[in-house]
């Protein structure tokens, strides 16, 4: 009996003493008007919640707060209850850093609730085109999160975007659960998740929709400072977008090593997984397993060429430096896409050590658009749809290779652009074991 009342005592301990004080923007001066801006009353409340050791700070169920640029700070919860809404203003002079809601050198922290943060991307978009909205030079992120330790984003529901939804930048031990991220299909750059040089985070049972790339793991020259990024799981999420659903890379300024892409289920994208090298850094480690994949080709604004998988190593400038990519797994996956597998190195950088088992790539035409090989970015390298073969399997400029239980499966009336079951060039260390499939048109 003693032994449990130790246990609950140290339990008690442990938890955190955030949440215990609350603290509304009310007191602080806060209408909750949605046309008038509360941004000041809810930074007081916040500064208020830090200065106190640590507290909630409460946007009310059913109410509206209007705000600028937002900082949280170490040891606050924001917490949206039930039918709240944060709502970005759409004036660039309250944004001095260009960021609706941000956090820097915080500890502790937390975004929680059932409420919604509003970022009102298509107001700082331009003119609706038939497949993509026009890019304004000026647009807010909508949550940067940099250099902060012991992150919790549960529940919340994130709101058209203008540009990255939620973004971590050096960030260690982050756990992301349960969020829905609904941005504009059409709206550019307006990505779901991006973790960026950030260590120990789990992405776990999210609703991500929005036209760029859904969940993207990579190290961008511009937070280099922070290192590699590593020890990532991304789990039980469902996906949908016009781009790539679980990336990593372009950016590979430093190693990203040591991720898991599991149990995703991902509609409608114009490319299921991709892992594309570019930079001086090594990807490394990389498992994706039961995954089902629906896949389709959309305009060529979008990148990507409705692969199931795409891996890619090119340098991003003639002669640049290319790290190592290697230890890639990918396992029980299962797609119905325009295109199949596409892996591919260069001079620079061939990709080694790379499993595909029990991997089934159901290939059709489902659109109008031409079949195309995809190598952006950058763009120098282009899209290339005149003379396009696309294989079940394409293999190029690669190492150690192992096909096992893999089925290709073409549709009805395949098109001319279908050629063969597997293509290999430059390829060493192949080894294929029960292999299903056939050309998409007799010889």
């Amino acid at each position: 009996m003693k032994l449990i009342v130790t246990c609950i005592a140290l339990i008690s301990i442990s938890s955190p003493a955030i949440a215990a004080a609350v603290f509304s923007p009310a007191d602080y001066g806060a209408a909750f008007n949605p046309a008038a801006n509360d941004g000041a009353a809810l930074q007081r409340a916040i500064d208020a919640a830090n200065a106190a050791g640590g507290g909630t700070v409460v946007i009310p169920s059913g109410r509206t707060l209007m705000s600028g640029s937002i900082e949280l700070k170490s040891n606050v919860v924001l917490n949206l209850e039930p039918g709240s809404r944060l709502v970005a203003s759409t004036l660039q002079s309250d944004y001095p850093d260009s960021i609706f809601l941000k956090a820097r050198h915080a500890e502790n922290i937390a975004i929680t609730g059932t409420g919604t943060i509003d970022g009102r991307g298509i107001e700082f978009l331009g003119k609706e085109g038939a497949y993509i909205y026009e890019a304004k030079p000026w647009r807010p992120r909508l949550i940067l999160l940099e250099d902060c330790r012991h992150v919790i984003v549960s529940d919340v529901n994130l709101r058209e975007a203008a540009f990255w939804s939620l973004h971590l930048a050096g960030c260690d031990d982050v756990s992301i659960h349960g969020i829905s991220i609904r941005n504009n299909l059409k709206a550019p750059n307006c990505d779901g998740i991006d973790p960026d040089h950030s260590r120990n985070v789990r992405i776990t049972d999210c609703s991500v929709e929005c036209g760029d790339d859904a969940i993207v793991i990579k190290n961008s020259r511009e937070f280099a400072r922070y290192g590699a990024c590593e020890n990532i799981v991304v789990s039980g999420c469902v996906i949908t977008t016009h781009d790539c659903a679980l990336k990593i890379g372009s950016e590979t300024v430093d190693a990203v090593r040591n991720v898991v892409f599991a149990d995703c289920v991902v509609n409608q994208c114009n490319r299921g997984i991709g892992i594309m090298l570019r930079d001086e850094g090594s990807v490394e480690n990389i498992i994706a397993h039961d995954i089902v994949i629906r896949s389709q080709l959309f305009h060529n604004e979008w990148w990507g060429a409705s692969e199931a998988i795409y891996v890619n190593a090119h340098p991003r400038i003639p002669g640049g430096k290319l790290g190592r990519l290697a230890g890639l797994r990918f396992s029980h996956i299962v797609s119905h896409a325009e295109a199949g597998v596409f892996i591919q190195g260069s001079p620079e950088c061939r990709p080694e050590d790379i499993v595909l088992d029990d991997v089934t790539l159901d290939i059709a035409k489902t659109t109008e658009w031409p079949s195309r090989v995809d190598l952006r970015p950058p763009e120098q390298l282009g899209i290339q749809e005149s003379g396009v073969v696309i294989a079940g399997i394409h293999l190029q400029d690669a190492s150690q290779v192992t096909l096992r239980d893999c089925t290709v499966r073409w549709g009805p009336n395949p098109p001319a652009s279908y050629g063969p079951a597997l293509w290999t060039e430059r390829v060493t260390g192949l080894k294929v074991d029960n292999f299903q499939g056939s050309d998409a048109h007799e010889r």
